[in-house]
């Protein structure tokens, strides 16, 4: 979604958001290698402004992605509240991309992810380690629930993506939403819950 924005507001050529597309394809396969793919996506961002970034990520969330926010997951996120859960986003996209969401659903600041460094308001194109993908989510949410002194092993954890096998094997409560094709077959297999967030 970000990538068509920025393709709308010509910040994007047509070949970088073919690129972008195919690794999204690769991404629902389960196939995209994220560590060694984001460096080559972060060098283009060294020394820009960070606010700026801040400003577009809230323009294009407004515009694109909440849209997208389904109902259903609203009310997921309400009922784990209303049970005294404490809800959080787990997510591989980026402060900027996921603040604004975890604002949105009344959970700010709730949120792990891959963290881009920056150094006096610029962009180092750099991200804090590891990247939040895979096995690195697990480590990011070990530490969350650290600092909270949770219980990660007795957590709920929603996803729709293969890639998130690693967390949802430390959780007490994997739920496949809208699951890629992988994962549906992997929760079918292992008696998961699958939902539909439309």
């Amino acid at each position: 979604h970000y990538a068509r924005y920025l393709y709308r507001s010509g910040q994007l050529g047509r070949i970088q958001l073919a690129r972008v597309a195919w690794w999204g394809v690769l991404g629902r396969l389960g196939l995209l290698d994220v560590q060694a793919l984001l460096p080559q996506m972060l060098v283009d961002l060294v020394g820009d402004d960070e606010e700026t970034l801040r400003r577009t990520c809230d323009v294009w969330f407004a515009a694109d992605v909440l849209p997208h926010v389904t109902e259903v997951g609203q009310w997921r996120v309400a009922e784990h509240k209303a049970q005294g859960h404490v809800v959080a986003i787990v997510s591989g996209s980026t402060q900027y991309a996921v603040g604004p969401l975890a604002d949105h659903l009344g959970i700010p600041g709730q949120y792990v992810c891959t963290r881009i460094e920056s150094e006096n308001g610029r962009l180092t194109g750099r991200i804090v380690p590891p990247v939040c993908y895979g096995e690195g989510k697990v480590i990011w949410a070990q530490r969350f629930a650290a600092d909270l002194e949770l219980d990660l092993s007795a957590s709920y954890f929603y996803t729709d993506s293969i890639s998130d096998l690693p967390l949802m094997e430390q959780v007490a409560h994997p739920v496949a939403v809208n699951p890629d094709p992988r994962l549906r077959q992997l929760a079918r297999k292992r008696g998961w819950p699958i939902e539909l967030f439309y």
